[in-house]
């Protein structure tokens, strides 16, 4: 006999909108944050401010849905969440060690390289060859990440955007498996489970991975109220209960619009200004995530 589905598969979809509305939503608090945890990071040390952030996230959502754990499913959810959240932490300690040798409008851009990568480790995962407009889109944008970091020559990368842009690798293994589990796993647990996942791991590494510093100065407490409860709560409570409603690839373009917010922010705060060469790496990035998500290079089908 066929053990019966938690009651939240029963759930009637929302409107579209609604979904979509929510997901551009998370893009705009990830995007605006940027240049926020550019200048906290000047005050306290990557892996610190990341266990402070995760922590603090992951006590409050633990609260909230502290009576999910005892629902059906909840080890299996519980399993997936540590899952996700490994490449959570991964992604987020790479994004936030590169933000201090970068700037926070090219972290921006570079990591919107997850979008034309979440297609092709999901034609991976399934064993299915990547369309051709997905590798066209990866050339793409690998050209526009060489324009937008390559200052004067190729072995002229900083590496601060190679940290970035592996951190794009992680964040898209992140949406992959979102989009995997979120649909048949308790929301609660998927979420804290993963953000908490994500404070162990900082937990473990900040005391002895780097020199641990941390003045607590306005710029600080800001940041961590803000990337704590809205960025990292909100944003991944949001992002998990979409992604049963959205498949990666709609997700992912709609979070494309990161580093468009990033870029935005970026300006109008902290007055960052892409050079004509960085513009061009940028465009060429957002086209490829167009020519990904639109797929004008449709093969011919054959009866």
């Amino acid at each position: 006999m066929t053990a019966e589905r938690p009651a939240a598969w029963k759930v009637e979809p929302p409107a579209s909108w609604k979904v979509d509305g929510s997901l551009v939503a998370v893009t705009l608090i990830w995007g605006a944050t940027f240049v926020l945890v550019k200048q906290a990071l000047a005050d306290v040390s990557t892996l610190l401010f990341l266990t402070l952030r995760f922590s603090i996230a992951a006590a409050v959502l633990a609260l909230i849905f502290r009576r999910e754990f005892r629902a059906p499913y909840a080890v299996a959810s519980l399993r997936r969440g540590v899952l996700a959240g490994i490449f959570l932490f991964g992604g987020y300690v790479l994004q936030t060690a590169g933000l201090k040798f970068t700037s926070a409008s090219k972290a921006g851009f570079i990591t919107g390289l997850y979008v034309p990568l979440v297609p092709l480790i999901g034609g991976l995962l399934h064993q299915k060859l990547p369309q051709l407009s997905e590798l066209i889109g990866v050339v793409i944008a690998v050209a526009g990440t060489i324009l937008l970091t390559v200052q004067k020559n190729i072995f002229n990368i900083a590496g601060g955007d190679l940290l970035v842009a592996g951190c794009a690798l992680a964040f898209a293994c992140h949406i992959v498996i979102l989009g995997r589990f979120a649909p048949r796993s308790n929301l609660g647990v998927l979420t804290v489970a993963q953000i908490a996942t994500a404070a162990l791991l900082a937990a473990a590494t900040f005391w002895w991975v780097e020199p641990v510093r941390i003045a607590w100065t306005f710029n600080v407490w800001m940041a961590l109220a803000i990337t704590s409860l809205l960025a990292t709560a909100l944003a991944f409570l949001i992002q998990t209960w979409a992604q049963r409603w959205s498949s990666p690839t709609r997700t992912v373009l709609i979070f494309s619009l990161e580093p468009v917010f990033a870029w935005v922010t970026s300006y109008l705060v902290a007055g960052e200004v892409l050079s004509h060469r960085g513009m061009a790496g940028a465009a060429l990035i957002l086209i490829a995530i167009l020519v990904v998500e639109l797929k004008p290079f449709r093969a011919t089908s054959r009866p």
